[in-house]
């Protein structure tokens, strides 16, 4: 029995350690993650290739890889494959209309969830207004629904949203 008491001390010293370490990791993770720009972070996430193809071709790299503080809703490769067929191709041929709706998911400041509201509406890059609808624990932009909140880049705040949102125009 006195065997297992200092075994026992050991096992329960090896956890705390292997959580502080974890939670270390996440610390630098968080701290390394928010030294990256919003593009580099699009670009090493892997799920938004079509959307940094699509910056690319208009010619917004420079800009969204700028000092900011931007706050960009967007949106995953899903969701631009869920676009009416023949649309991101046309989109793409286009780089003045392709500019005009990658802006239009731009806000020219940094805007963390905690700094929305139910009914708000923020001017994005493009100069249109976006609409904010909070529904629970559901927070949609302009009818998209943010997935994942506050990734936080060197530049602004990327949230992920599960559509590709268009202006009135």
């Amino acid at each position: 029995m006195l065997r297992t008491i200092p075994l026992a001390r050991t096992s329960i010293a090896l956890a705390a350690a292997a959580l502080a370490g974890g939670i270390a990791t996440a610390a630098w993770a968080d701290n390394h993650a928010a030294k990256k720009t919003i593009v580099e972070i699009a670009v090493e996430n892997g799920n938004f290739t079509t959307l940094v193809a699509a910056v690319k071709e208009a010619g917004l790299v420079e800009t969204l890889s700028g000092e900011g503080p931007f706050t960009v809703f967007a949106p995953t490769d899903a969701a631009f494959e869920a676009l009416p067929e023949g649309a991101l191709d046309q989109l793409l041929a286009d780089p003045e209309a392709l500019k005009e709706v990658l802006t239009y998911h731009v806000i020219p400041a940094k805007v963390m969830s905690t700094d929305l509201s139910d009914g708000m509406t923020a001017t994005t890059v493009s100069g249109d207004d976006v609409t904010i609808t909070i529904d629970g624990d559901a927070v949609m932009v302009d009818g998209a629904t943010v997935s994942t909140a506050d990734i936080e880049a060197s530049n602004g705040v990327i949230h992920v949203i599960d559509a590709v949102i268009l202006p009135a125009s």
